[in-house]
């Protein structure tokens, strides 16, 4: 509602005001015109009658005028409320930025060194890697967008039981180390690595093993059969489709007999995940969908591989379904035989359309070394 438009309104308030004012004093005057003498003349009572007309009509203009001006205020409120709600969405996007460039420049006091047995090829794996001012606004992302630290651990604990009385998982792009977190309070020894210093430094703050370098490189690093268990959550949609299959393979050569692996990514089968969560992130390289992501862990001689599936699409964003009364499921008249077709075609469309756009969100393949 701009400011013309709430002065035109209360211009039409004002002329309203004074007709109802002008009809209230013409109505006085001719009730006292009508009450003067007992036998008023018929004209009197004619202008009496013809006065509280016009003053009824003005009640309504008068009112019509004060609810417009009373709705157009708060609209006016609404609009100033919303204009603040976006400033202060884009205050936090800047204040999160420099939280963590802040935070940078502590933990940097003494540089993050990358592990030293293989050469940085981590332009393979992000985007924000090699420059520290997108990597810290790629953690910004990361802290909007992803969640907090409470949610993705929550998120995370249920890969914990698969790593369970192991004793050399590694976690490829363990980011702030929410996972590292889980693994270290279930007694799992992990270590993650990870391609941005500042999550590195952001995971080693909380006493997390971590480490910035490469993936493929630290894993080709590793002597075989070294590690007893391999997890990548929300990390293989970064990488190109070679790097991917690189890292595979080299996976298998390095993790004991029986070790578990276990790769979490975005579900791109369900529309709406892809559409959402899968391309607001502008690193995201290549969308893996889960036959897919099944089938390259066979062919790399992993065994016992299946589909775990995760983050449901909450039931209010689900299409609705109908539910038919009885009483028109049996009745046999072409009307109510109609309208149950009518239905029942409906309520299939709404499934087929929920298992195409709104399953979940996220799944992940788990297998094992044979």
């Amino acid at each position: 509602m701009t400011a013309d438009e709430l002065d035109r309104l209360e211009r039409a308030r004002l002329d309203a005001d004074r007709c109802y004012n002008d009809a209230l004093t013409a109505l006085d005057r001719a009730v006292v015109a009508a009450t003067a003498n007992p036998r008023s003349s018929a004209d009197a009572l004619h202008q009496f009658g013809s006065a509280l007309m016009v003053f009824v009509q003005q009640i309504t203009g008068f009112v019509e005028t004060k609810d417009r001006q009373l709705i157009a205020q708060l609209q006016r409120r609404v609009d100033e409320v919303a204009d603040a709600l976006d400033s202060m969405t884009e205050l936090r996007v800047q204040v999160g930025v420099l939280q963590r460039t802040m935070h940078s420049a502590a933990t940097h006091a003494a540089p993050v060194e990358r592990d030293p047995a293989e050469p940085s090829r981590a332009a393979e794996t992000s985007a924000f890697a090699d420059d520290a001012r997108s990597a810290v606004t790629y953690l910004g992302f990361e802290d909007q967008f992803r969640g907090s630290d409470v949610a993705i651990r929550e998120r995370l604990r249920p890969h914990v039981a698969i790593f369970s009385g192991r004793n050399h998982v590694l976690d490829i792009g363990c980011g702030r180390g929410e996972l590292l977190a889980e693994l270290k309070a279930a007694g799992v020894w992990a270590r993650g690595v990870d391609a941005n210093q500042e999550m590195v430094a952001v995971a080693r703050a909380q006493g997390l093993d971590a480490v910035a370098s490469d993936a493929l490189e630290y894993v080709r690093s590793l002597p075989d059969e070294s590690l007893d268990g391999l997890v990548a959550t929300q990390v293989i949609e970064h990488l190109e489709p070679a790097y991917l299959l690189r890292l595979i393979h080299t996976a298998a050569a390095k993790l004991q007999p029986n070790a578990p692996i276990v790769l979490e990514t975005i579900n791109p089968a369900c529309w709406l995940a892809f559409f959402s969560s899968y391309i607001r992130d502008l690193t995201h390289v290549r969308p893996v969908h889960p036959d897919t992501l099944q089938y390259l862990l066979r062919a790399s001689g992993f065994v016992r591989v299946e589909i775990r599936y995760s983050a449901p699409v909450p039931e209010q964003v689900r299409m609705k379904t109908i539910d038919v009364p009885a009483n028109v499921l049996a009745a046999a008249d072409p009307a109510s035989r109609a309208l149950t077709q009518i239905v029942r075609t409906l309520n299939s469309n709404a499934t087929i359309l929920n298992n195409l756009m709104f399953t979940h969100l996220d799944y992940a393949a788990v297998g094992y070394r044979a």
